[in-house]
């Protein structure tokens, strides 16, 4: 018996008193299980871990817009409100501006900071302040006590509200770490895109009229040169992005590739002649229809012979049609070159700081349709001291063209 009043468990089989009987007062010690019998509790297996990154993936999408939202909003209310309480008020403006209805949580935001400062949780100088520590639901609490005083700066305040109560559900679900369902998180990033452009935080990229700018792209698109999509295959970008979104508006077009599908058989006739008579000047560079790299072409791609010709004059003879219908034929060219036919690429504006290119490299077994495609954006790129000098891959495939249309010869 020790001390505390218990009685050991018996020891190994053999000794005195081993029996499984409990005496009267004593407390049962279990037996500890062998460690195999825990690991295929715990273990997860590749289902498992593929649901956690997913999870993981979402949420940290979707934070990375809650975040741009926050720091906007709070910079938005910091400009409009702080010139008003700040100079009767002084440092103190923030608890002024919430007035009796927010000295709950205006009080716990200052206790917060308190705590933040003893601990050393401060490390930037512009987060010492009760603003930093407020919510985005607290933020959105002092817009809407002083709505007088932003309703100069935004058209309807309806809009705004909409766009927080579905940012809401999502800030919800992130802070607490469940699940974020892809519904949710679509709905999310555009709630937030909204509400960005409604405070004046819209992107100043020339081009996101055709591809808008992604927070992530935004963040993190330095990591990759200037390409901003990769799709697995040429039905993927077109369900993200119709050839009317890439196509439609451009005031200069460049193409280069075998049979240009992409814009042949997916965006009509008639649509290219109004997109020329509105002053857009197209350049087309098709492989030559009768030279020996198309027959190549057709042995890797294991198909009757003329049949990739064929195609490939059907759609030459199309967009000459396009081009008889025009009143300056000048401003629509049509080439065609003989060497093997490398990559196709669409280059939208990309003459300018808008551009926007569509590349594909060809694959030995698989046809256009199939093959890998980026998105590249030309000219927006902001670049890091340490990356003065590099260039994305949108000037490398625009040298590339330029090099082949002057080695081409044109179509009559």
């Amino acid at each position: 018996m020790g001390s505390g009043g218990l009685e050991l468990p018996p020891g190994d089989e053999g000794h005195e008193g081993n029996s499984t009987d409990v005496p009267p007062g004593a407390v049962s010690l279990a037996r500890p299980m062998e460690m195999g019998s825990i690991g295929p509790e715990l273990d997860w297996g590749a289902d498992a871990w593929g649901e956690v990154r997913t999870r993981a993936q979402r949420a940290g999408r979707a934070y990375i817009w809650l975040n741009l939202v926050e720091q906007r909003l709070r910079a938005v209310v910091a400009a409009v409100l702080r010139p008003v309480y700040e100079p009767v008020h002084g440092d103190d403006w923030v608890v002024a501006a919430a007035g009796p209805a927010g000295q709950e949580w205006v009080q716990r935001a200052v206790a917060v900071r308190e705590v933040s400062r003893r601990k050393g949780y401060l490390l930037d100088p512009a987060d010492d302040n009760v603003l930093s520590f407020l919510t985005l639901p607290q933020l959105r609490e002092l817009m809407v006590q002083h709505w007088p005083c932003f309703e100069p700066y935004f058209d309807e305040r309806r809009d705004v509200e909409l766009a927080l109560d579905e940012l809401e559900v999502t800030r919800n679900v992130v802070s607490r770490n469940r699940a974020l369902s892809e519904a949710v998180l679509n709905q999310a990033e555009r709630a937030a895109a909204r509400l960005l452009e409604i405070l004046g935080a819209g992107s100043d990229v020339p081009s996101a009229r055709r591809l808008p700018v992604d927070a992530v792209e935004d963040l993190v698109g330095d990591r990759y040169a200037d390409v901003v999509g990769v799709h697995s295959d040429r039905v993927r970008l077109l369900r993200q992005f119709p050839a009317e979104d890439l196509f439609g508006g451009a005031r200069r077009l460049d193409a280069v590739g075998i049979g240009l599908n992409l814009l042949v058989q997916n965006f009509s006739g008639r649509r290219l002649v109004r997109l020329a008579e509105s002053g857009c000047r197209t350049r087309l560079l098709f492989l030559n229809p009768a030279s020996s790299a198309v027959k190549r072409r057709e042995r890797e791609l294991g198909i009757k012979r003329g049949e990739l010709s064929r195609s490939v004059e059907m759609n030459i003879l199309h967009m000459r049609r396009v081009r008889s219908r025009l009143r300056d034929p000048d401003a629509f060219e049509i080439q065609v070159y003989d060497e093997t036919p490398r990559f196709t690429a669409y280059l939208v504006d990309g003459d300018g700081s808008d551009g926007i290119a569509v590349v594909q490299s060809y694959l030995r077994r698989a046809r256009g349709m199939e093959a890998p495609v980026l998105v590249l954006r030309g000219g927006s790129r902001v670049l890091r001291p340490d990356q003065i000098g590099e260039e994305g891959l949108f000037p490398t495939y625009r040298e590339e063209f330029e090099a082949a249309w002057a080695d081409s010869r044109p179509v009559s």
